[in-house]
C-alpha cells in the first residue's frame, strides 16, 4: 500500500483546490470532487445504517462490501481515466437485488421513506446514492466516466431500496405506503 498520511493538513487546498490522484489539481467545488465527496457520504450513511443492525443481521455482509466497492468508485473518480469498478461488480448487484426482491411481496404502491429507524437509514443511503448517480452524469457529460462505475451507483440505489424494504419487515415495522389526496 502506499505512503500513509502523517500529516493530515497540507494547506494546498487553501486556494480552493485538491489534488487529484493522477496528480493533477482541481477546484473543490468540480463536478468530479462533488461527485467523490458524495460517495462518501453515501458510505457514511452505510456505516451508520450498519452500526445500528444486529449483529446477526444478513444485510451485514452485502452492505459491508458495499461500503468497499463505494471506496473503489471513489479512487475511480479521483484518477480520471482509471478503472477500478468492473461489470461483475455491477452484475453482483444485480444478483443480490434480485435475491432480496424474491423475498418480498410485490409492489403495488409508492413507499414512503420510513417503516423502521434501520430502513430509514437505508432509505437516506438511497437518497444519497440517486443523488450522486445525478452528480456522476454530470460529471460524465465534462469528463470521461466509466460505464461500469454508472451503471454500478445506478443498481446500488435499487438494492437499497429493496434492502430498505427488508428491513422494514425485520424491525417489526412496517412499509408506509402512499396516500395521493386523488385517492383519498
Amino acid at each position: 500500500m502506499g505512503n500513509r498520511l502523517t500529516k493530515l493538513y497540507t494547506k494546498t487546498g487553501d486556494d480552493g483546490t485538491t489534488g487529484l490522484g493522477d496528480g493533477s489539481r482541481t477546484t473543490k467545488d468540480s463536478s468530479r470532487i462533488e461527485a467523490v465527496g458524495t460517495i462518501d457520504e453515501l458510505n457514511s450513511w452505510i456505516g451508520l445504517l450498519l452500526a445500528e443492525l444486529p449483529a446477526n443481521e444478513p444485510l451485514i455482509e452485502p452492505l459491508t462490501d458495499i461500503q468497499h466497492r463505494l471506496f473503489d468508485l471513489g479512487g475511480e473518480l479521483a484518477v480520471p481515466g482509471f478503472q477500478l469498478i468492473q461489470s461483475d461488480m455491477v452484475e453482483d448487484l444485480e444478483i443480490l437485488c434480485d435475491q432480496l426482491n424474491e423475498e418480498l411481496p410485490p409492489l403495488k404502491e409508492f413507499i414512503l421513506p420510513g417503516g423502521s429507524k434501520s430502513a430509514g437509514l437505508c432509505h437516506m443511503a438511497r437518497a444519497v446514492a440517486r443523488r450522486a448517480e445525478r452528480i456522476i452524469v454530470t460529471l460524465s457529460k465534462e469528463d470521461t466516466v466509466g460505464e461500469d462505475l454508472r451503471q454500478y451507483i445506478n443498481r446500488l440505489s435499487d438494492v437499497l431500496f429493496v434492502m430498505a424494504r427488508q428491513l422494514a419487515r425485520r424491525d417489526g415495522g412496517q412499509e408506509i405506503f402512499w396516500k395521493s389526496k386523488r385517492t383519498e
